[in-house]
């Protein structure tokens, strides 16, 4: 690469590493004795999909397998995000000839799980028969956006996220090799460093990226310093890899719900932040509240379905970034409020004993006599009105058959002991509780 065309490039292309021992964070891969860089050395390359973050460096693995490979094989590129299935054809024609010839053709899919699924399948006889090795690119996680078919034919090799130290080791290596960083005169702090390096969200290339940033534009200023001060004053922070469809999206939210499960109401609100820093939208974390407040908290404490409700209702009419209050509010009384599942248990109790008992005949006397010949035939005969009988009036409302089954059995949380009480004084003699048994 040329001067000239070096001060064109970003500092993460400036900086892509050409050999395997230059691969940051992904020793296992590329080390020594790791199974990408072993594969290569013998010549016995295989199918893969390269699953990691944004960032650790799968594009950069391809690229150096593309300059380590021998005669046998003849390396392509194909972006699923710029390119059809018509592309593909042409590949696979490509690989045909390659193969007349003694060569097999290793393609590169750049963002593989931007492939329809008609897309992935053309893929399948090809590798089947090994005219092809496929090497899948993905941030996605493949069990989700690869087909099973044609994940079972590739090894799956999964690359680490970076960490701090990854990230603030290849930042100095920047400071310290690239020659157009070195020729802007621009000193660049070590709490600079430590700021990016745990902003980037383990992406080396935002870091890279937003140093070089950083630094053309302190040198723009005729700053011959870069420390926090300067970096404040240019405004420029990544954004993260947060995205409302990719796995970080399921992770984060999966970790709220669990926060609030286990009563931890400072973790609740810290995942929920991350989610809405994310760009996620309040409502999706509104809604989940909301179920939350039925299946986990149940009766055990009846305000938080009224609380997370009005906060669905909050976030609807407030909007961003005010409702963002809201959400924290319902976040920590869900966190801290009394647990029980014993709700969402009844459900799926009763759901059971419905596909069971699809059939049963309601009894006649619960029947609504809108008809002379119904009430001749004993529809609402025998039915007690309870609020004649003091509010209760001991008897079954199941069909015959399973009239004393008991789907919901409270706990003894919050506000479902005095339930449960209830409950048994009620039906003492009628249906049986856990203790009663």
């Amino acid at each position: 690469m040329s001067i000239s065309e070096m001060n064109w490039s970003p500092l993460s292309e400036r900086l892509r590493p050409r050999e395997f021992d230059d691969v940051v964070g992904q020793e296992h891969l590329t080390g020594k004795k790791g199974i990408i860089r072993g594969a290569v050395e013998s010549g016995k390359l295989f199918s893969m999909i390269l699953y990691g973050p944004p960032g650790t460096g799968k594009t950069t693995i391809g690229e150096i397998i593309r300059s380590k490979l021998g005669n046998r094989y003849h390396f392509e590129f194909f972006s699923a995000s710029l390119q059809g299935t018509a592309d593909l054809k042409k590949h696979f024609e490509h690989a045909e000839r390659l193969k007349k010839v003694g060569q097999q053709l290793v393609l590169f899919v750049d963002e593989i799980h931007r492939l329809n699924k008609s897309q992935q399948d053309v893929f399948l006889p090809v590798t089947e028969k090994g005219l092809i090795i496929l090497i899948g690119a993905t941030t996605e996680n493949p069990s989700f956006e690869v087909n099973p078919a044609l994940l079972s034919r590739c090894r799956l090799v999964i690359l680490k996220g970076l960490n701090e130290s990854d990230i603030d080791n290849l930042l100095k290596k920047a400071l310290e090799k690239d020659r157009v960083l070195k020729s802007s005169g621009v000193t660049v702090c070590d709490e600079v460093i430590e700021v990016i390096s745990q902003s980037s969200g383990g992406d080396a290339r935002i870091a890279l990226n937003l140093l070089d940033t950083l630094v053309e534009s302190a040198a723009a200023l005729d700053r011959t310093s870069l420390d926090l001060q300067v970096m404040n004053e240019l405004s420029v922070l990544p954004s993260g890899r947060y995205t409302k469809k990719g796995e970080e999206h399921y992770d984060l939210i999966s970790a709220f719900i669990k926060s609030m499960r286990g009563s931890d109401p400072d973790a609740a609100l810290y995942y929920m932040l991350r989610m809405l820093e994310g760009g996620e939208d309040p409502k999706f974390i509104a809604r989940r509240m909301v179920i939350f407040s039925s299946e986990d908290i149940g009766l055990s404490d009846p305000m938080a379905l009224v609380i997370a409700n009005a906060t669905f209702q909050a976030v609807s009419n407030v909007g961003l970034p005010e409702c963002v209050l809201n959400l924290s509010e319902a976040a920590i009384y869900l966190a801290v409020a009394t647990k029980s599942n014993r709700t969402c248990s009844a459900m799926m109790k009763a759901r059971e004993m419905v596909k069971a008992t699809p059939n049963l005949d309601v009894p006649l006397k619960l029947r609504n006599a809108v008809t002379k010949m119904m009430k001749e035939l004993g529809y609402g005969k025998g039915y007690n009105y309870p609020h004649t009988t003091g509010g209760f009036s001991r008897e079954y409302y199941l069909p015959e058959s399973i009239k004393e089954e008991v789907f919901y059995v409270p706990g003894t949380n919050g506000k479902e002991r005095y339930v449960l009480e209830r409950l048994r004084s009620l039906w003492k003699g009628m249906k049986l509780y856990p203790d009663e048994k």
